[in-house]
């Protein structure tokens, strides 16, 4: 029978209700044994990663995370679950995504519902985790994937849509890649890595979001370069677009040898540089901005962070942008 290391990190999915706020509490093991049903589709092992709220995962935890999924693989797992909480769980999934070189299938999985609520949905999520890490389709292609709600999301499409909806995980721009209803699977897409491998356990970088909007000014972007931050995501609007006191804050960025990703705030699409004027698309890409294609902010700000810790952003520009969708 197939066997999968489940990878405990804390979350809804593992808090109960106390009177300073829901605390996770619960180890890897109360949730398996929560789930009698699991033991149908593998052998499973559990090791405790962490007991932390997802709102305070840090890039440090995730590489321990990304550690014991190797570990586990070289023991013998057929696949990896990690359970996590949802507020960062995309983030975390495409991290391992963009750093993790295994075979063997990493699916993460959480709740919206603590276990203490009525209909908690953490169980069900742990058992389509299960179902997906030992599927043959994903077998022997690695990549990391979110599970929730009986569907599979691809690490580098998924984006939480809802504050508190069991169906808050979608991947707007491509859809997921599979369902597990109770009578089987259905697979939309080819699973597999959708993310560029980059040879770093643990971003060092400091990268810094800044966000525009209707009379917003440089001041943030100013405070972040005088800081010495080493490299910037600006989240534009529309197609990746600025206020003019950020377009020009931009450029001066850029020359001063700090990266500047444009992304949207949008929630589905691409930028792309069609304006003019000083906070303009086009004016950006002019200034040496990087395109951050389809992702989201909180996304670009991991590539890049990465890809600022694997090469040298001033020797290597062209380097730096070769991380980032075309």
């Amino acid at each position: 029978m197939a066997h999968v290391t489940v990878l405990g990190t804390g979350g809804t999915i593992a808090s109960t209700s106390k009177e300073s706020g829901a605390t996770p509490e619960l180890s890897g093991e109360d949730l398996v044994d929560a789930v009698p049903a699991l033991e149908t589709y593998a052998t499973l092992s559990v090791r405790e990663v962490a007991q932390v709220p997802s709102f305070d995962m840090d890039f440090s935890t995730v590489a321990r995370v990304g550690e014991a999924a190797e570990g586990a693989v070289d023991d013998g797992a057929t696949g990896v679950v990690v359970t996590h909480g949802t507020d960062t769980m995309e983030e975390s999934a495409y991290l391992l995504d963009s750093t993790l070189d295994i075979d063997a299938p990493v699916v993460f999985t959480g709740a919206q519902r603590r276990p203490d609520q009525v209909s908690p949905d953490g169980p069900s999520n742990l058992l389509t985790a299960v179902r997906a890490a030992v599927h043959d389709r994903l077998s022997g292609q690695g990549g990391v994937y979110v599970a929730f709600n009986e569907e599979l999301h691809a690490a580098r499409d998924v984006t939480k849509t809802h504050t508190s909806a069991l169906e808050t995980f979608a991947s707007p721009n491509s859809g997921p890649v599979a369902t597990f209803p109770p009578d089987g699977a259905r697979f939309y897409r080819e699973p597999g890595r959708r993310c560029s491998h980059v040879p770093v356990r643990e971003p060092t970088a400091r990268v810094e979001v800044v966000t525009t909007g209707i009379g917003v000014d440089s001041q943030a972007l100013d405070r972040a370069l005088d800081a010495g931050v080493d490299g910037l995501v600006l989240e534009g609007t529309g197609l990746g677009n600025t206020t003019s006191a950020l377009g020009d804050a931009v450029g001066r960025a850029v020359d001063a040898g700090v990266p500047v990703v444009v992304t949207s705030r949008c929630g589905a699409g691409g930028v792309a540089p069609v304006y003019g004027t000083p906070g303009g698309g086009a004016t950006l890409a002019d200034h040496g901005a990087i395109s951050g294609g389809d992702l989201p902010a909180q996304k670009a700000r991991i590539t890049l962070a990465l890809a600022l810790t694997a090469v040298d952003r001033v020797e290597n520009a062209e380097a730096v942008a070769a991380y980032f969708p075309a």
